[in-house]
């Protein structure tokens, strides 16, 4: 009785094994029949025909769904409405940690990242982490030295796109961030939120060895190395070192005589795009960088901040020699070489050199014949002021 009990239980669970296989069977099948569509391009099958049609657009670059907003066009609707979320502002992915709200799910699981500290992407040069493989695919140009993104206009070469988006802007003259408080326009956002801090005061950046405040984080960088002294650029022409790669290069230009920068209103050349655009200013007589203690206005930030010193009796260079301080880099600099000897601005017409670029000019007018001074009075001219101001003194003062 036992042993037919267990017969009929054995015969019971392989009818069960058997019905299941069979289903299953079934089920598959009716899945690859539903899967009867397929492209002819790549050979994906699809269970409807509608999918196929939606999916062939991959191959037609058909992009029916357009943005009524900016003429934008997408290859799906769900492309369309996710985009339309820039135009209405909305943004339905919030951060339950912080509250920060994203207009994308992905990339409020990227920010994610940040509270969790996660990196899951590593950089096998450098062992430098991130967030995003993405940016570590950004990143990994800074080894190979790739810079794929090319101007069309100029042929300058960028590892960002976004890089040569921003570049662009210079050849269309497109400034869209514009301050409300002035008028001044900006070709990036972040320009025009330093520029922002002029009118509010604002200096968020502060150096932990001095105390000192900076309105960007740039400038706090470059005055750290004062601190520091590190100099890790070396021009390979007269030996000078540079804290930045930048100022090497701008540097060079003094060797090569290279002045690419032209205005178009006087015809003055200039070596750096910097000393160009300040240049520029003369003619349109813009001074929007004004001293909140005196009032006076000033062309750059630059111009402004050593003014301040003025106010505030800060001399930040100290002679590494003896105890004398100084408010601006450049006069540390000229009054080391006395202690040095330096004298690195040489004739280019004799062998005599000399420690200041304003005495190497003045020299070099007796082998040009150069007279710039010129008196009001009588028309003579002169190599320097000094001379012009005796000679007015003696000759044509009441």
């Amino acid at each position: 009785m036992m042993l037919k009990n267990e017969e009929e239980k054995h015969h019971h669970v392989k009818t069960e094994e058997e019905t299941r296989s069979k289903t299953e069977g079934i089920s598959l099948l009716k899945r690859r029949d539903k899967k009867c569509f397929t492209c002819r391009q790549c050979g994906k099958s699809f269970a409807s025909k509608q999918n196929l049609k939606v999916h062939m657009r991959i191959h037609t670059g058909e992009k029916p769904s357009t943005c009524d907003q900016c003429g934008k066009s997408f290859t799906y609707k769900q492309n369309l409405k996710v985009h339309m979320r820039i135009h209405t502002g909305e943004k339905p992915f919030t951060c339950v940690q912080c509250g920060k709200s994203f207009t994308h799910k992905q990339s409020l699981k990227i920010h994610m990242m940040i509270h969790t500290g996660e990196n899951p992407f590593t950089c096998v040069q450098c062992g430098k982490r991130f967030t995003r493989k993405q940016n570590l695919e950004d990143h990994m140009r800074i080894h190979t030295g790739e810079k794929p993104f090319k101007c069309d206009q100029c042929g300058k070469s960028f590892t960002h796109k976004h890089s040569l988006n921003v570049h662009m802007m210079i050849h269309t003259g497109e400034k869209p961030f514009t301050c409300v408080q002035c008028g001044k326009s900006f070709t990036h956002k972040q320009s025009l939120e330093d520029h922002m801090r002029i009118h509010t005061g604002e200096n968020p950046f502060t150096c932990d060895q001095c105390g000192k405040s900076f309105k960007q984080q740039g400038i706090l960088k470059e005055h750290m190395n004062i601190h520091t002294r590190e100099k890790l650029h070396g021009c390979d022409q007269c030996g000078k070192t540079f804290l930045r790669a930048s100022g090497l290069k701008s540097h060079l230009r003094i060797h090569s005589k290279e002045k690419p920068h032209s205005c178009s209103l006087c015809g003055k050349s200039f070596s750096h795009l910097q000393n160009f655009k300040k240049h520029q200013k003369i003619h349109t007589g813009e001074r929007v960088h004004v001293c909140f203690e005196c009032g006076k206005s000033f062309i750059t930030a630059g111009d402004l901040n050593l003014h301040q010193r003025i106010h505030n009796g800060e001399k930040p260079y100290k002679c590494s020699h003896c105890d004398k301080r100084f408010s601006h880099l450049g006069g540390q600099k000229t009054h080391e070489r006395i202690h040095t000897g330096e004298k690195p601005y040489k004739c280019s017409h004799c062998d005599k050199r000399f420690s200041q670029t304003g005495g190497l000019k003045i020299h070099e007018r007796i082998h040009t014949g150069e007279k710039p001074y010129k008196c009001t009075e009588c028309g003579k001219s002169f190599t320097h002021s000094s001379p012009l101001q005796s000679h007015t003194k003696n000759n044509h003062s009441k």
